[in-house]
């Protein structure tokens, strides 16, 4: 079947993951910005995730507020300030596109297919987005932080349809394989790609309630422009 439209994840598939012992690092500057033990706010961090991947405490400052409020202490606005800066650096500068992906991106455009993200992510996210490269190429771009839905509810990947203006069952979704993402995908009708890059580090990746996959697989973009009919 001739997919008129791809659906990207975000992290592990447009941009590289993040790296586990990075995130560790920036985690540990938050907990020391806002005055809190490093171990006792990762693990209310680690904990509050589904959370704040629907947008639940607002934005960046409302996130790291909220766990330092959980761990008695309240944080002046300075403090939530200069944490703030530290998570939306670590964001930004793991926005950088993987090498083909602007091109890729790019020709799936001139072959007439529509573009569209689904990302489970942080008010970080949307915040930066606009100033990457990749967002003039992609038609409707959904964050969960925004829509307060994440993957793999089967209304996340039906709004992104929606906004492409496409049925699920013309989509290809292409994505790392976090969150659940490739079956929630062929719940809902779509064709599902695990993107899975070799110079990965398994033992140092921050993927989220991974999934196993047996179907189709790539191991860069590029190679998306053969699955798509």
């Amino acid at each position: 079947m001739k997919h008129s439209a791809v659906i990207f994840d975000l992290f592990g598939t447009l941009v590289d993951i993040f790296s586990a012992t990075e995130y560790r690092e920036v985690l540990a500057a938050v907990a020391q910005a806002v005055g809190a033990p490093p171990e006792e706010f990762a693990a209310t961090w680690r904990h509050g995730f589904d959370q704040r991947a629907v947008g639940a405490f607002g934005g960046v400052g409302g996130n790291i507020e909220h766990v330092a409020r959980q761990l008695g202490l309240q944080p002046t606005e300075e403090q939530l300030a200069e944490a703030a800066r530290l998570r939306l650096a670590l964001t930004r500068r793991n926005l950088e596109p993987r090498p083909d992906a602007v091109e890729t991106l790019s020709a799936l455009r001139a072959a007439g297919r529509r573009i569209g993200l689904i990302s489970d992510c942080t008010s970080e996210v949307p915040a930066l987005w606009g100033e990457t490269p990749l967002a003039p190429l992609v038609d409707a771009a959904v964050f969960s932080s925004e829509v307060r839905l994440k993957k793999p509810d089967p209304a996340i990947y039906r709004l992104a349809c929606e906004r492409l203006g496409v049925a699920p069952e013309q989509c290809l979704y292409v994505g790392d394989g976090g969150s659940r993402e490739l079956s929630g995908a062929a719940a809902v009708g779509m064709t599902p790609v695990l993107i899975r890059a070799p110079y990965e580090v398994e033992t140092d990746v921050h993927r989220i309630d991974g999934e196993e996959w047996e179907g189709l697989r790539v191991s860069a973009l590029r190679e998306v422009l053969n699955l798509t009919g």
